[in-house]
Order: structure tokens, then sequence, then C-alpha cells
């Protein structure tokens, strides 16, 4: 069923806050750096020189004792202290091979011999200065073990090159022992993803950022690690992670941008199809029910016939609840009729038809279908229920089977009215403005009482580029309907776009009057007003109080709950946010909308998570929530 005019007036103003969301998406945005292990800082000293000074310097004192004892003697211990050979000599057979490395030799190093370095470390940490000598030997100790650790890393680096992962994760882990640091446990972690060992890499990435938390690599193939485990669990936190990233690194990679949008589309359509397959349909804004009830002319309800039965009693009675408002029992009294039994195939064919219609409203294309195409087969000379089948054609992405109901519908009534305008919308909606033109030209000639035509006739004029058309078109609908809260609406929406804002702001005010008295009330002139005085002065205050007070008096009113939540988020109230954005996914009607509120709601509860994670860093870019 084509969209009714409330409801192409939320698309609008969906699109314009559009501009602005667009900057501050920037704060959620996260940005993916390439996944790739490099050599982490330079190896100053080998633990072999290292070795090498220390047997010299043995060496050297020994010369000298000898040399003392031996009374002193000239030239006695010159040149004594000789560098130790790097290769040995087999037991059997004198034949020479090359010694292990150094690296190989650290990696055999036990937990003993790392904890008297971490022992003698301590105790020069504790007692610095008491004995020179001790101090010496502990400094030794020190840097033997820091320098051990960056050995095994090189080595590790060189095997992980030649993509010997397994063996280059025994020199990380050996690296580990002998020091901690957020590059050794990057290391190991590049290589347990190489081994595709993902709850290792998450495991040893958080390691990293323990000891790091700005260590962007880490936070980058964490979150790669998430993706890739791809529960809806999994992927917030992947979110977070590189939304995280994104901000520590500038925005300064735009592949990060390319990451974050993936994650969030992914963890939005993936909880959106989880969520309308457990979730029982509902009714929208009784404003939603209102606005598409009155795209279509009224007619009278069928009569009860002379002895009536007890369905058709019931439909009297959804009828009447319609005609209230009523509209949560106007759908079960039509439900209960048709399966009650109804007397007369007209007044079937019509609870059919208000049942398909409540189904649709509710996004339930199939079940609508179904009760149309049972309504037309009882009377095919019903034109609206053709008109409203074709609509649940386009639903389904069937254009060709929705225009074969027009035409169905105008070979019954060629005069009817709603026939044009609903087949405009379709045209509307699909983009060719100038075809809807025609459409509500015709339908506004065969009846002119008809307010809508002539506001979706404006609108389509300017959408097609006729600006002064639309605003002439405007002009006239005021001087003929001067209290009618929809031109004003409308017209509001239209001077807003023109960036018209005292005179857009006029409008809407006109609108909020005239609607006042309205059951239910219009709530969307207070939104498109809120939206105005931002545009406008930057108000956030008067904006965000305008529109609380839509949602107070509309509490299902979607488009002013996802307003309200931007405007919060904007204002950096991100908690308050999240909930609205929350609540706006709970009220969404279709998949598109439910994957758009998803999507803001996730990106809102990624940045929320940075605030906690890096209070600093928020602080120093602005960042800090204010409530």
């Amino acid at each position: 069923m084509a969209t009714p005019p409330n409801a192409a007036a939320a698309a609008t103003t969906g699109q314009t806050v559009s501009n602005w969301v667009s900057h501050h998406r920037r704060l959620v945005v996260a940005v993916a750096a390439a996944i790739t292990v490099t050599t982490a800082g330079a190896l100053y000293y080998s633990h072999a020189s290292h070795q090498q000074q220390i047997q010299q310097a043995k060496q050297s004192k020994q010369a000298k004792k000898d040399a003392k004892a031996a009374g002193g003697a000239k030239g006695k211990g010159k040149g004594s202290a000789s560098t130790p050979s790097t290769t040995t000599t087999t037991a059997e057979g004198g034949e020479k091979q090359q010694a292990s490395s150094p690296s190989d030799d650290a990696l055999n190093l036990t937990q003993t011999d790392i904890e008297v370095m971490d022992k003698q470390a301590s105790l020069a940490r504790a007692s610095p200065g008491t004995n020179k000598r001790t101090d010496e030997l502990t400094l030794d100790a020190m840097q033997t073990r820091a320098q051990t650790a960056l050995t095994l890393k090189a080595r590790g680096n060189k095997l992980y090159a030649s993509k010997q992962y397994q063996d280059a994760i025994a020199y990380y882990t050996k690296a580990i022992e002998c020091e901690e640091q957020a590059v050794f446990y990057s290391n190991r972690a590049a290589c347990y993803t190489n081994l595709n060992q993902l709850d290792k890499v998450v495991e040893d990435c958080s390691a990293a950022l323990g000891l790091d938390s700005q260590y962007v690599k880490a936070l980058n193939r964490r979150a790669t690690a998430r993706e890739q485990l791809g529960s809806d669990e999994n992927l917030y936190l992947a979110l977070c992670d590189f939304t995280a990233a994104a901000i520590l690194d500038g925005f300064q990679n735009q592949s990060t941008s390319n990451s974050v949008e993936r994650v969030m589309k992914r963890l939005a359509s993936e909880k959106a199809t989880d969520m309308l397959a457990t979730r029982e349909p509902r009714l929208p804004s009784a404003t939603f029910v209102t606005a598409y009830l009155t795209a279509f002319r009224p007619r009278a309800p069928p009569a009860l016939p002379a002895n009536p039965q007890q369905g058709d009693r019931t439909l009297q009675l959804a009828f009447e609840a319609l005609d209230a408002k009523d509209f949560t029992h106007a759908f079960s009294l039509f439900h209960e009729a048709i399966e009650q039994g109804i007397s007369t195939d007209d007044a079937r064919s019509e609870a059919l038809n208000m049942r398909a219609t409540f189904k649709f409203i509710m996004s339930d294309a199939a079940g609508a279908l179904a009760d149309l195409d049972e309504a037309t087969r009882v009377k095919p000379a019903n034109a609206q229920s053709w008109v409203k089948k074709a609509s649940v054609h386009m639903e389904l992405g069937k254009p060709d089977e929705a225009m074969a109901d027009f035409d169905k519908a105008l070979e019954i009534d060629p005069e009817n009215a709603d026939v044009f305008y609903h087949r405009g919308q379709v045209f509307f909606i699909t983009g060719e403005f100038d075809r809807a033109i025609q459409e509500y030209r015709k339908s506004s000639e065969l009846d002119p009482s008809y307010i809508f035509c002539h506001i979706q006739l404006a609108v389509a004029q300017y959408k097609a580029g006729s600006t002064q058309k639309a605003l002439v078109l405007f002009d006239r609908l005021v001087e003929k309907n001067p209290r009618n809260p929809d031109v004003y609406n409308y017209y509001g929406e239209l001077l807003l776009d023109q960036q018209r804002f005292q005179d857009a702001v006029d409008a809407f005010d006109k609108a909020i009057e005239y609607a006042k008295d309205q059951t239910p009330r219009n709530v969307l002139p207070m939104v498109n007003k809120a939206l105005a005085i931002f545009q406008h002065r930057q108000d956030f205050a008067t904006a965000e109080r305008i529109c609380r007070e839509a949602v107070t008096i509309d509490p299902q009113c979607d488009v002013g709950v996802a307003t309200l939540a931007q405007l919060l988020l904007q204002q950096n109230k991100v908690h308050e946010a999240v909930d609205m954005f929350s609540k706006a996914a709970e009220m969404a009607r279709t998949e598109p909308e439910l994957v758009n509120a998803l999507t803001y709601e996730n990106a809102t509860r990624a940045q929320l998570a940075f605030l906690r994670d890096y209070p600093e860093q928020a602080a120093r870019l602005g960042l800090a929530r204010t409530a």
C-alpha cells in the first residue's frame, strides 16, 4: 500500500538529519589497519656480544692477578684474554661444527634461570648504591634479561617471516617469560592469526593492551579476530575495538571507515533478522495508522443484514472502534468477525480488506496479500482491494504485478480517484516524479476535495526541480485551507529544504497550533520545528526540549524518538542517546528501519565504550560524556 502522506513527511525529516549526523558519525566510525608483523625496534646488543664482553672482563682480571703473582714479569699476560671461539670441536673425529645461536641458547633458559634474573633485579631496586660490585652485577643481570628477550623476539620475527609460525610462537613465548612487552604478545597473536586460533589471538591482544592500552595495531588485530569469530557479542566487541583504534589513530586511515561500516552493517543486519523472526507483530503509532487510513477516501461501512449473525455484529463493532481510532481493538474485532462468519460477500470482502490493511501496517505483507487475494475472490468488483493489493506487491518487490493490479482496479472503476493517487505514490517513491505529477493531477480532477492530492502534487513538482511552481501551489493551498495543519507542515518542510529557516518555523508553528485538536495528535510539525531551530541556530537545548515534548505527547512517534536520539548524541549525551536508539529499534516497522536504528544504537554504544575505556583521550578530543 502506498506510503501515506505523513510517512513521506517522516522520510523527509530523516533526510534533513543526515547532513549533520554524517559529521558526528566520524566519532564512531572505526578504521581498519593492515594486519602485519614488523620488527618493533632495533636490537642494539646481541646476547652473544654481551657474553663476550663479560668473558673478556673476567679474563683480563685473571691475567692481572697472574702477572702480580709472578712478580709482575714484563709482557706476562699480554694478549692472554682471547675471544671465545664461535665453533666447537666434537669429542670424536675433531670435526668442527657451528655452535648453536644465542637465541637458541636463550630458548633453553629454565624458569629458575629467569627467576634468578628477576631476584637480582629486585635486589638492585630494593637497595640501590649499597654495594657497587653488587649493583654492577645486578645491572648486568637486568640488561641480560632484557637483551635476551629482544634476541628471542628477533629470532621469532625471522621465523614468522618464513611462515614457521609454531616455532616463532616458542620464541615469542620465551621472550614474554623473560620480559613482558606488548609487542611480544601482539607478534605471537599474529602467529595465532595465521594458524586460525582466533581465541588465542584475542587473548594475546588483550594482554598486549593491558600493557599498552593505546596499542592501535593490537586493537585492530583483536577486532579482526573478533569479527571472524562472528557471534553478536564478538561483532559488537569488534566494533568497539575498531572505533577505539580509529579515534586513537586520528581517523588517518580510510580503511578503518570501511571496516566499521562493514561490521556495523553485519551486526545490525544479523540482529534485525533475529528480532524480526522472534518478535510479535504490533501496530505502529496511532498517528501513522491514521495517516495511512486517510490516504484513502472515506467509505461507508457495510450495513447489517436483516437477520445479522454474530460475525456481522462483531464487524459493526470493528468499524465503530475504527471510527473512534481505537485501532488495537478494531484489528482484533475485524479478525474475530471473519472467524465467526459474516453473512454477505460484500461485508466479508470489506472485513478481509480491513484486516489486510492492519497486517500491512504491521509489516506482515504476506499475510496482507493472502487476505486481499481472498477479498478480491469474494468480491472481484471491490476496486480498493485491488489498489491495496498493488501496494503489497510493490512491498514484496513485484512491480509488474502491482501495475496489473492498478489496471484491474481501473477496469472496475475508471473514475476511481484513489487508483490514480496511489499509483502516483508508487511513482513518487520510485523517483518517477513526472509520472507521479500526472497521476496526482488526474486524481485531483476527479475529486478536488481530497487535500493530499494537491499537497503531493506540489511536493512532486518540487522534487522534479520546479521549485517556483511548488511554492505557488503551496501559497494557493494555504490561501484555500488556512487552518489545515498538513498543508503548513509540508510547506514548512519545503521551506526548510530551501534554508528559509524563519519562514519554515512560522509554518511549523501554525501546523502545531492547528493540530492541537486532532485525535490522535500529529506531532511531526513539532519534530520538524526542532530540526529547523537546530539547523538555523545550532540551538540544541531548544531543539531537544521541543522534541521531548513531541515524544511525550506521542511516545510511539518513531521519527520523534530517532530525532531526539540524534540530538542527544550530537551533544555527547551518549548514554541517553543509546536508550533512545534502542527504543527506535523496538518501534521500527520494517527491516530497513530496524537495521538503521540498530546501526546507530551499536555505533553509539561503541562510542560509549571508548568514553569508558579511554577517559583521558576522550576528554582531550572533546568527547567526554555530558550525561
